[in-house]
């Protein structure tokens, strides 16, 4: 899995195929059953989470200019680059 939402879907695919397997035993499907359980549970998760993640986009996207100010850590840049002045090397400054 390469944690993409489309590498899920293909996971979960993948599961359903192998429910689908007619030649699988009873014990077997039981298994599988219990091991879809597990997918869909931490899928659930998963969606729930990138749900999360758009909400907040479309947050800052429509508000964010009304309580940026508020939240200084998305303001900052995400590395700590050192910021170069350009306006000091135009003038001569150092």
């Amino acid at each position: 899995m390469k944690n993409r939402l489309t590498d899920l879907n293909d996971h979960l695919f993948m599961q359903l195929e192998r429910l689908a397997d007619e030649t699988l035993t009873a014990e077997h499907i039981a298994s599988e059953v219990d091991r879809t359980d597990a997918m869909v549970k931490i899928a659930d998760k998963i969606v729930d989470n990138a749900r999360l993640n758009l909400q907040a986009c479309e947050l800052v996207a429509k508000h964010g200019d009304r309580f940026m100010k508020h939240l200084p850590m998305l303001a900052e840049p995400a590395t700590s680059a050192p910021v170069l002045d350009f306006k000091k090397k135009v003038e001569g400054g150092q």
